[in-house]
Protein backbone atom coordinates (compact mmCIF):
# COMPACT_ATOMS: atom_id res chain seq x y z
CA UNK A 1 0.00 0.00 0.00
CA UNK A 2 3.04 2.14 0.67
CA UNK A 3 4.66 1.40 -2.50
CA UNK A 4 1.75 2.55 -4.42
CA UNK A 5 0.92 5.27 -2.50
CA UNK A 6 4.37 7.05 -3.80
CA UNK A 7 4.12 5.86 -7.07
CA UNK A 8 0.67 7.48 -7.17
CA UNK A 9 2.26 10.61 -5.57
CA UNK A 10 4.99 10.65 -7.62
CA UNK A 11 3.31 9.84 -10.97
CA UNK A 12 0.26 12.77 -10.45
CA UNK A 13 2.61 15.50 -9.20
CA UNK A 14 4.25 16.56 -12.18
CA UNK A 15 0.46 17.26 -13.55
CA UNK A 16 -0.55 18.87 -10.24
CA UNK A 17 2.64 20.98 -10.57
CA UNK A 18 2.14 22.21 -14.09
CA UNK A 19 -1.35 22.90 -13.34
CA UNK A 20 -0.63 25.54 -10.95
CA UNK A 21 2.36 26.33 -13.28
CA UNK A 22 -0.36 27.54 -15.60
CA UNK A 23 -1.87 29.79 -13.15
CA UNK A 24 0.89 31.94 -11.77
CA UNK A 25 2.60 35.08 -13.10
CA UNK A 26 6.59 35.34 -13.75
CA UNK A 27 7.09 36.75 -10.40
CA UNK A 28 5.79 33.42 -8.87
CA UNK A 29 7.22 31.24 -11.19
CA UNK A 30 11.20 32.68 -11.10
CA UNK A 31 10.19 32.50 -7.22
CA UNK A 32 11.83 28.71 -7.36
CA UNK A 33 8.90 27.90 -4.99
CA UNK A 34 7.46 25.24 -7.00
CA UNK A 35 5.28 24.13 -4.29
CA UNK A 36 3.56 26.97 -3.14
CA UNK A 37 -0.07 27.49 -4.82
CA UNK A 38 -1.13 30.68 -6.93
CA UNK A 39 -1.43 34.02 -4.95
CA UNK A 40 -4.36 34.03 -7.42
CA UNK A 41 -5.40 32.07 -10.25
CA UNK A 42 -4.68 33.47 -13.52
CA UNK A 43 -6.97 32.06 -15.80
CA UNK A 44 -6.01 34.70 -18.23
CA UNK A 45 -2.96 32.36 -18.96
CA UNK A 46 -5.34 30.19 -20.92
CA UNK A 47 -7.09 32.70 -22.46
CA UNK A 48 -4.14 33.89 -23.92
CA UNK A 49 -2.87 30.39 -24.95
CA UNK A 50 -5.88 29.74 -26.43
CA UNK A 51 -6.27 32.72 -28.86
CA UNK A 52 -2.06 33.45 -29.26
CA UNK A 53 -1.61 29.45 -29.83
CA UNK A 54 -4.23 28.85 -32.37
CA UNK A 55 -5.16 26.42 -30.08
CA UNK A 56 -8.64 25.45 -31.66
CA UNK A 57 -6.87 24.88 -35.22
CA UNK A 58 -4.41 23.19 -34.10
CA UNK A 59 -6.71 20.73 -31.99
CA UNK A 60 -9.06 19.90 -34.89
CA UNK A 61 -5.58 19.28 -37.05
CA UNK A 62 -4.63 16.63 -35.16
CA UNK A 63 -8.35 15.56 -34.25
CA UNK A 64 -8.48 14.60 -37.93
CA UNK A 65 -5.16 13.27 -39.06
CA UNK A 66 -5.47 11.14 -35.80
CA UNK A 67 -9.11 10.00 -36.64
CA UNK A 68 -8.15 9.05 -40.09
CA UNK A 69 -5.14 7.06 -39.18
CA UNK A 70 -7.35 5.12 -36.11
CA UNK A 71 -9.83 4.54 -38.73
CA UNK A 72 -7.26 2.98 -41.33
CA UNK A 73 -5.32 1.08 -39.12
CA UNK A 74 -8.38 -0.52 -37.49
CA UNK A 75 -9.82 -1.40 -40.91
CA UNK A 76 -5.79 -2.54 -42.57
CA UNK A 77 -4.85 -4.37 -39.91
CA UNK A 78 -7.96 -6.57 -38.65
CA UNK A 79 -8.33 -7.72 -42.31
CA UNK A 80 -4.41 -8.50 -42.85
CA UNK A 81 -4.70 -10.36 -39.08
CA UNK A 82 -7.73 -12.29 -39.89
CA UNK A 83 -5.45 -13.38 -43.75
CA UNK A 84 -2.74 -14.29 -41.47
CA UNK A 85 -4.55 -16.51 -38.59
CA UNK A 86 -7.52 -18.05 -40.84
CA UNK A 87 -6.02 -18.57 -44.61
CA UNK A 88 -3.61 -21.10 -45.10
CA UNK A 89 -1.32 -20.38 -47.91
CA UNK A 90 2.34 -20.73 -47.89
CA UNK A 91 4.06 -17.51 -47.14
CA UNK A 92 1.69 -16.80 -43.64
CA UNK A 93 4.51 -16.82 -41.44
CA UNK A 94 6.96 -14.86 -43.76
CA UNK A 95 4.39 -12.51 -43.97
CA UNK A 96 3.82 -12.11 -40.33
CA UNK A 97 7.62 -11.78 -39.93
CA UNK A 98 8.03 -8.83 -42.56
CA UNK A 99 4.73 -6.69 -40.26
CA UNK A 100 6.83 -7.70 -36.72
CA UNK A 101 10.04 -6.04 -38.66
CA UNK A 102 8.33 -3.09 -38.99
CA UNK A 103 8.50 -2.76 -34.96
CA UNK A 104 12.06 -2.45 -35.62
CA UNK A 105 12.44 0.12 -37.69
CA UNK A 106 13.49 3.45 -36.42
CA UNK A 107 11.28 6.45 -37.08
CA UNK A 108 14.02 8.79 -37.79
CA UNK A 109 15.71 5.91 -40.63
CA UNK A 110 12.62 7.05 -42.65
CA UNK A 111 12.61 10.67 -42.68
CA UNK A 112 15.30 11.89 -45.32
CA UNK A 113 13.87 8.69 -48.36
CA UNK A 114 9.99 9.61 -47.48
CA UNK A 115 10.97 13.68 -47.82
CA UNK A 116 12.30 12.74 -51.16
CA UNK A 117 9.25 10.60 -52.11
CA UNK A 118 6.75 13.20 -51.04
CA UNK A 119 8.29 15.67 -52.68
CA UNK A 120 8.24 13.73 -55.93
CA UNK A 121 4.47 13.16 -55.59
CA UNK A 122 4.11 16.47 -54.39
CA UNK A 123 2.37 16.03 -51.05
CA UNK A 124 4.27 17.61 -48.72
CA UNK A 125 3.27 20.08 -46.75
CA UNK A 126 -0.44 18.09 -47.16
CA UNK A 127 -1.99 16.37 -44.11
CA UNK A 128 -1.43 13.54 -46.42
CA UNK A 129 2.20 13.58 -45.76
CA UNK A 130 1.30 12.56 -41.96
CA UNK A 131 -1.36 10.44 -42.30
CA UNK A 132 0.74 7.94 -44.44
CA UNK A 133 3.67 7.34 -42.50
CA UNK A 134 1.11 6.81 -39.63
CA UNK A 135 -0.58 4.29 -41.10
CA UNK A 136 2.46 2.49 -42.13
CA UNK A 137 4.11 2.84 -38.60
CA UNK A 138 1.13 1.39 -36.24
CA UNK A 139 0.21 -1.37 -38.77
CA UNK A 140 2.69 -3.44 -37.32
CA UNK A 141 2.22 -3.67 -33.17
CA UNK A 142 -1.58 -3.50 -34.76
CA UNK A 143 -1.47 -6.58 -36.55
CA UNK A 144 0.63 -8.32 -33.80
CA UNK A 145 -2.14 -7.54 -31.23
CA UNK A 146 -4.86 -8.46 -33.55
CA UNK A 147 -3.52 -11.67 -35.09
CA UNK A 148 -2.65 -13.17 -31.39
CA UNK A 149 -6.57 -12.29 -30.25
CA UNK A 150 -7.95 -13.89 -33.40
CA UNK A 151 -5.91 -16.94 -32.90
CA UNK A 152 -7.82 -17.11 -29.98
CA UNK A 153 -11.43 -17.63 -31.50
CA UNK A 154 -12.72 -21.72 -31.92
CA UNK A 155 -12.99 -21.97 -35.77
CA UNK A 156 -16.28 -23.77 -35.09
CA UNK A 157 -18.04 -20.70 -35.33
CA UNK A 158 -16.99 -19.82 -38.50
CA UNK A 159 -17.61 -23.10 -40.26
CA UNK A 160 -21.27 -22.90 -38.78
CA UNK A 161 -21.59 -19.64 -40.87
CA UNK A 162 -19.84 -21.52 -43.46
CA UNK A 163 -22.72 -23.81 -43.36
CA UNK A 164 -25.49 -21.30 -43.37
CA UNK A 165 -23.79 -20.00 -46.38
CA UNK A 166 -21.89 -16.82 -45.11
CA UNK A 167 -18.76 -15.89 -47.43
CA UNK A 168 -15.84 -15.04 -46.26
CA UNK A 169 -16.29 -10.96 -46.37
CA UNK A 170 -19.85 -11.82 -44.30
CA UNK A 171 -17.58 -14.02 -41.65
CA UNK A 172 -15.28 -11.96 -41.27
CA UNK A 173 -17.64 -8.64 -40.54
CA UNK A 174 -20.59 -10.27 -39.09
CA UNK A 175 -18.74 -12.53 -36.48
CA UNK A 176 -14.74 -12.12 -36.50
CA UNK A 177 -15.28 -8.29 -35.59
CA UNK A 178 -17.64 -8.12 -33.28
CA UNK A 179 -15.62 -10.52 -31.43
CA UNK A 180 -12.20 -8.64 -31.65
CA UNK A 181 -13.68 -5.35 -30.57
CA UNK A 182 -11.81 -5.79 -27.27
CA UNK A 183 -8.53 -5.46 -28.92
CA UNK A 184 -9.72 -3.12 -31.65
CA UNK A 185 -10.58 -0.85 -28.36
CA UNK A 186 -7.37 -1.20 -27.22
CA UNK A 187 -5.17 -0.37 -30.94
CA UNK A 188 -7.36 2.71 -31.32
CA UNK A 189 -6.79 4.14 -27.74
CA UNK A 190 -2.71 3.27 -28.42
CA UNK A 191 -2.85 4.61 -32.02
CA UNK A 192 -4.40 7.54 -30.38
CA UNK A 193 -1.84 8.54 -27.79
CA UNK A 194 1.03 7.81 -30.26
CA UNK A 195 -0.41 10.00 -33.18
CA UNK A 196 -1.06 12.53 -30.76
CA UNK A 197 1.96 13.03 -29.44
CA UNK A 198 4.28 12.80 -32.40
CA UNK A 199 6.15 15.51 -33.33
CA UNK A 200 9.25 14.90 -35.41
CA UNK A 201 7.28 13.95 -38.33
CA UNK A 202 4.88 16.89 -38.27
CA UNK A 203 7.85 19.23 -37.67
CA UNK A 204 9.30 17.82 -40.72
CA UNK A 205 6.61 17.40 -43.46
CA UNK A 206 4.35 20.43 -42.60
CA UNK A 207 5.44 24.00 -42.44
CA UNK A 208 2.21 26.13 -42.75
CA UNK A 209 0.62 27.16 -39.51
CA UNK A 210 -2.95 26.27 -40.29
CA UNK A 211 -1.53 22.59 -40.77
CA UNK A 212 0.10 22.62 -37.62
CA UNK A 213 -0.82 19.77 -34.97
CA UNK A 214 -1.36 19.89 -31.76
CA UNK A 215 2.06 19.12 -30.36
CA UNK A 216 3.81 20.80 -33.17
CA UNK A 217 1.74 23.91 -32.11
CA UNK A 218 2.79 23.51 -28.14
CA UNK A 219 6.43 24.43 -29.76
CA UNK A 220 5.95 27.29 -31.93
CA UNK A 221 4.11 28.56 -29.22
CA UNK A 222 6.72 28.16 -26.87
CA UNK A 223 9.17 30.16 -29.18
CA UNK A 224 6.76 32.79 -29.94
CA UNK A 225 5.85 33.39 -26.04
CA UNK A 226 9.12 32.59 -24.26
CA UNK A 227 8.49 35.62 -21.65
CA UNK A 228 5.06 34.62 -20.52
CA UNK A 229 5.74 31.22 -18.73
CA UNK A 230 2.00 31.18 -17.49
CA UNK A 231 0.65 31.10 -20.75
CA UNK A 232 3.21 27.99 -21.98
CA UNK A 233 2.43 26.52 -18.76
CA UNK A 234 -1.71 26.89 -19.79
CA UNK A 235 -0.66 25.42 -23.43
CA UNK A 236 0.85 22.47 -22.03
CA UNK A 237 -1.91 21.74 -19.55
CA UNK A 238 -4.31 22.23 -22.76
CA UNK A 239 -2.05 20.13 -25.20
CA UNK A 240 -1.94 17.23 -22.59
CA UNK A 241 -5.10 17.10 -21.49
CA UNK A 242 -6.77 15.23 -24.65
CA UNK A 243 -4.33 12.33 -24.06
CA UNK A 244 -4.93 12.27 -20.52
CA UNK A 245 -8.49 11.94 -20.30
CA UNK A 246 -8.35 9.28 -23.05
CA UNK A 247 -6.13 7.60 -21.20
CA UNK A 248 -7.72 7.70 -17.70
CA UNK A 249 -11.13 7.43 -19.41
CA UNK A 250 -10.15 3.66 -21.54
CA UNK A 251 -7.02 2.55 -19.43
CA UNK A 252 -8.54 -0.35 -18.01
CA UNK A 253 -9.75 -1.48 -22.14
CA UNK A 254 -6.09 -1.38 -22.87
CA UNK A 255 -5.15 -3.95 -20.44
CA UNK A 256 -7.82 -6.29 -21.01
CA UNK A 257 -7.25 -5.70 -24.91
CA UNK A 258 -3.80 -7.04 -24.37
CA UNK A 259 -4.35 -9.34 -22.12
CA UNK A 260 -7.05 -11.00 -24.28
CA UNK A 261 -4.36 -11.23 -26.93
CA UNK A 262 -1.04 -12.25 -25.12
CA UNK A 263 -2.01 -14.41 -22.62
CA UNK A 264 -4.35 -16.95 -24.82
CA UNK A 265 -2.23 -16.87 -27.98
Amino acid sequence: MILFTVLFITQLYPLVWLLFYSLKNNEEILSGNFFALPAEFLWSNYQAAYEGGHYLQSLLNSIKITSITMVCVILLSSMVAYAITRFRFRYGNLIMIIFLLGMMIPLQATLLPLMVMFKKVDILNTHLSLILPYIAFQIPIAVFILSGFMRTIPAEIEESAVMDGANTYRTFLSIIVPISVPPMMTVCILTFIQIWNEYILAATFISSASLKTLPFGVFSFVSQYSVNYGAIGAYLVMGAAPVILIYFLLSEKITKGMVAGAVKG
